[in-house]
């Protein structure tokens, strides 16, 4: 069999499921299938991928899909193995309650989340335990993993600032290692992490507190992102913030609010946002971007750097993983 995807899903067997709908997986709930993916329950299943992988005689590209709320798929598919990770790999594990271990408010503590994990879950678990720290992230609709490979953030936290340890495991060699938060590169909406490294766990520093006054943080924050942030099928901000300004400022005082490419358009609401009508196209949602990124450089020039991953497209910089 010389067909690369056709090698892998031979290999990969039961657990390879061909011409899986992906776009559907979004959170724009647009785009293509993918060509060969698998769900991992267990580091069993990553394991198989990374054998599977090494039957191969050259690269091919592959993706790691948390919540896919940070994640924009052509409406061609995309053309590599996706790794998606399941409820195995999705448990959420919190400190006794109040009294339980003997810690007082104040005390330090930490929350275990797999990668799969999603993160809102996470921050209102964390503050029914009556456990302060987390609150900020019940506004990041994406996965633990995800969050930390792009130290997602909001409301003056991010996982850079909460993170202890992670765990991961290397689609190319195969290998697991545990990393502590200083081993992790963190930067403004990004990491050190490579295409084909998974975040398995993540441990998440917590303190002790009053569950009535975390819940209210967490109440609080929803409230504000209903108030200042659209809903419907978006990505949340496409763009990250340039040093010393704001993106949807930028886009704003462009005069591109609203602008609209068939089935995509600028939010009115927030214009770091762009929104996909329902059964719309991956593609118009794309060509909006590039309008907009365009405009912003030729009235301010600033060039906007897009925060969204965008996978299948013909200008994409789809992940490859380097079997070693």
């Amino acid at each position: 069999m010389s067909d690369p995807l056709g090698v892998l899903a031979a290999a990969l067997g039961d657990r390879a499921q061909l011409g899986a709908p992906l776009g559907a997986r979004t959170t724009y709930r647009v785009g293509g299938p993918a060509a060969v993916l698998v769900e991992a329950d267990v580091e069993e299943d990553l394991h198989a991928v990374h054998e599977a992988l090494c039957r191969l005689a050259r690269e091919v590209p592959v993706l790691v899909v948390g919540q896919g709320s940070n994640l924009l798929v052509a409406d061609r598919g995309f053309d590599g193995l996706v790794v998606v990770l399941g409820q195995g790999l999705s448990e959420i594990t919190v400190p006794a309650s109040p009294g339980g271990d003997g810690a007082s408010a104040g005390t330090s503590l930490h929350v275990v989340a797999g990668g799969g994990a999603r993160l809102p879950v996470v921050a209102r678990q964390s503050a029914a335990a009556g456990l302060r720290g987390l609150e900020w992230a019940v506004g990041v609709p994406g996965s633990v993993g995800g969050a930390v490979r792009m130290n997602a953030g909001g409301h003056g936290a991010d996982l850079a600032s909460v993170l202890r340890a992670c765990r991961v495991f290397d689609l190319g060699t195969g290998t697991v290692t545990d990393r502590g938060a200083s081993a992790m590169g963190f930067g403004y909406r990004s990491s050190a992490l490579r295409p084909g490294e998974v975040v398995v766990r993540a441990d998440l520093a917590v303190r002790r507190g009053e569950r009535a006054r975390a819940e209210a943080a967490v109440a609080d924050v929803v409230r504000w992102r209903r108030a200042h942030q659209p809903g419907g099928a978006n990505a949340g901000s496409v763009f990250t913030n340039p040093p010393g300004d704001a993106a949807g400022r930028l886009v704003e005082a462009a005069g591109l609010k609203g602008y609209r490419h068939g089935s995509a358009a600028v939010s009115d609401k927030h214009a770091n946002f762009v929104q996909a009508d329902a059964g719309g196209s991956a593609d118009d949602v794309r060509a909006v971007i590039e309008h907009v990124r365009a405009e912003v450089a030729r009235r301010s020039g600033v060039e906007l750097v897009p925060e969204l991953v965008m996978v299948g497209f013909e200008r994409a910089l789809d992940g490859v993983v380097a079997v070693r």
